[in-house]
């Protein structure tokens, strides 16, 4: 049995507060996207996993689709089964790409084995392995609160416009992302900012960790110039970088050649 888990961009970013478990408090519309990895699941004598597409640093044992496996292999004494993961979203890039990989694995090993789990609890199963893991569950555009489990479905409209995806290939680290942050509860309601005209996105829509990404990473900040130079009507880094994405009305023309780079109609 085939999946193909996606990944998402970030419309608006605010860090609002620190929560007692140390976890900071978000809010976001999370937005998907079609560009996706390939996962396969079928039954075997033994677990194995392979990974073929980009290459994955570090053990297996600490991927997301193997703690999915295990997750329901420990409450529905699942038989042993063989992964096949091929990686195209990169890693480490703000597009929750392995979140996907570990919520895909969930949907697909309730669907292989008819463990009948509703979607509710397949979020719940999702947020264990991460905090944007729930989302990818209904995959739907989204406000997003709490840590990213508190996911509300809303109404963006971006079709017939086009996204340019960005990955300079630049590794931020969560502690470089969050470090200087200051959080504040946002002056504006993100659920109305993202209903206004797209012109107005560009002046009221942010993601607060370009303030502590961009004056060390220059390079990611120029790209986003650059998308709206190439005519972006609205450009953003996306989640903790270090991809950016611009929104177009008409199919831009790449220029990243040494980047990984994607451009699709939304």
């Amino acid at each position: 049995m085939i999946i193909f888990p996606g990944c998402k961009i970030n419309i608006g970013l605010n860090i609002i507060g620190k929560r007692p478990d140390g976890y900071h408090k978000i809010e976001s519309i999370f937005y998907p996207l079609e560009l996706s990895d390939i996962l396969e699941i079928i039954p075997n004598d033994i677990f194995s996993i392979s990974v073929t597409g980009l290459p994955i640093k570090g053990d297996h044992s600490d991927n997301l689709v193997v703690k999915a496996y295990y997750l329901l292999q420990d409450k529905y004494d699942l038989p042993p089964v063989k992964i096949h993961l091929h990686k195209v979203v990169p890693m480490g890039a703000g597009l929750g790409g392995g979140s996907a990989d570990g919520a895909a694995t969930l949907v697909l090993l309730n669907r292989l084995f008819d463990l009948n789990i509703d979607t509710k609890k397949l979020e719940l199963y999702a947020d264990q392995l991460g905090s944007d893991c729930a989302f990818f569950i209904q995959n739907t555009p989204s406000f997003v609160q709490g840590k990213g489990e508190i996911i509300n479905p809303i109404d963006v409209n971006l079709k017939e416009k086009y996204i340019y995806l960005i990955n300079p290939q630049i590794h931020i680290s969560t502690a470089e992302a969050f470090g200087g942050i200051v959080t504040s509860p946002p002056s504006k309601d993100l659920k109305e900012l993202i209903r206004l005209d797209f012109n107005i996105w560009r002046s009221e829509l942010k993601n607060d960790f370009e303030s502590t990404i961009f004056p060390n990473h220059t390079d990611i900040e120029k790209i986003k110039e650059e998308l709206y130079n190439l005519g972006a009507i609205y450009a953003s880094m996306t989640g903790t970088g270090s991809s950016v994405y611009g929104i177009f009305e008409k199919e831009p023309i790449t220029n990243h050649p040494h980047y990984f780079e994607w451009v699709s109609k939304l």
